[in-house]
């Protein structure tokens, strides 16, 4: 009798249907990534926003509806002939300042950069002098000109006069304005060209001496293009303060703008109108010039990154 032992039989396992338990999806399934996404709320903001608006409004109305701005008074001398001529004699006196202190301020920037300790020092010195006395001081000394130097000798140095000038009739009211002008002014240009020039890279002037390009075209054709996108900005903003800076030549009694607005409030009384005559005058021509600013920035931009 022999003793068998049947195969062992493989018993199917049932498929198990896996159904998907309620939850949130794995972290790895795309259907994860559909986040609704709500905006940061920043309520504070829209309240300084209403708070701003609110003010600005009032602000408005308060001109609009406010008697003592005198409106009519405003219309009648903004455009009355004593202004418009008021006006022109502070454009020339920005021009002239701005033209010849640039022009001063170009020199005494390339002494600053010499390698002459002796122009070095010069220059700094102006600098010095003229930045640190106030403007009004200035203007006063050479409004006095003739009270400190009776007439000026051109000769030999230390030694006789072969030509005399009467310092009197040679410096009148609108020459020491502009004098005085112009001079402060150059301190402060002086400064801003030698920065522009400063940021210009060296290696620029190393490669066109390498290819024998002469100093004065390196400096012509490759520093002062560079160096006036560098320049532009912080120049209109003097010229900007310089010509809202002639409102001071108004103690030397020079019709400009500001002393010509003092004169007729003066004598009618109105000078709230009066001041803003002066002041949408101001407003006005300082927008021509930032105008200026921009496409004149523009145009030596081209080819730069920014």
């Amino acid at each position: 009798m022999s003793l068998t032992s049947d195969p062992p039989v493989e018993q199917a396992v049932p498929e198990q249907t896996v159904s998907q338990q309620d939850g949130p999806p794995p972290a790895d399934d795309p259907a994860a990534l559909k986040v609704k996404v709500v905006p940061v709320r920043h309520p504070w903001r829209w309240a300084a926003i209403v708070v701003t608006a609110v003010l600005i409004a009032q602000f408005v109305h308060g001109l609009v509806t406010n008697p003592a701005w005198e409106w009519g008074v405003f219309a009648q001398f903004f455009t009355a002939e004593t202004v418009l001529r008021a006006v022109w004699v502070t454009l020339q006196l920005t021009v002239y300042g701005t033209a010849l202190g640039f022009a001063l301020g170009i020199v005494l920037a390339f002494m600053r950069l010499s390698a002459s300790p002796f122009l070095r020092w010069v220059a700094f010195g102006y600098i010095w002098a003229f930045r640190s006395i106030p403007l009004i001081v200035q203007l006063l000394f050479w409004f006095n000109l003739a009270y400190l130097y009776k007439r000026l000798d051109f000769g030999i140095p230390f030694g006789p006069g072969f030509v005399h000038v009467d310092t009197m009739g040679l410096v009148g009211a609108m020459g020491a304005a502009v004098l005085g002008l112009a001079l402060h002014q150059a301190a402060y240009a002086a400064e801003i060209v030698r920065g522009g020039v400063l940021a210009v890279d060296g290696g620029q002037l190393e490669a066109a001496a390498a290819l024998g390009i002469p100093r004065l075209r390196q400096l012509r054709r490759i520093v002062l293009p560079q160096a006036a996108r560098s320049i532009l900005p912080n120049a209109t903003n003097e010229v900007i303060s310089l010509f809202k800076g002639t409102s001071i030549v108004s103690v030397m009694a020079i019709g400009e703008l500001f002393y010509q607005v003092q004169v007729i409030y003066g004598r009618n009384g109105r000078v709230v109108p009066l001041l803003m005559v002066a002041t949408a005058w101001y407003v006005l021509l300082t927008t021509v010039l930032s105008v200026l600013q921009y496409y004149v920035e523009r145009h030596f931009s081209k080819g730069a990154t920014r």
